[in-house]
């Protein structure tokens, strides 16, 4: 039995698919070193929820039930 020389779809898409991922991984941003943002303790404990701020204030203002 001889074998099928012909280049079929699924080898040439295996081809192009293998081809991107090499040029992803050479120069895509995975390729550069990771650096994690530095933020303090304090920044990290800081309260960030303020009710009386005014968008607060209007979140609820909006979304307040129907009197009766």
């Amino acid at each position: 039995m001889e074998r099928d020389k012909r280049i079929r779809r699924r080898d040439i898409l295996r081809v192009f698919g293998a081809g991107a991922t090499a040029a992803v991984t050479v120069s895509g941003p995975l390729g550069q070193d990771a650096v994690a943002e530095s933020v303090s303790e304090d920044e990290k404990r800081k309260a960030r929820y303020q009710p009386n701020s005014p968008d607060v204030q209007a979140f609820y203002r909006v979304n307040r039930y129907p009197a009766k």
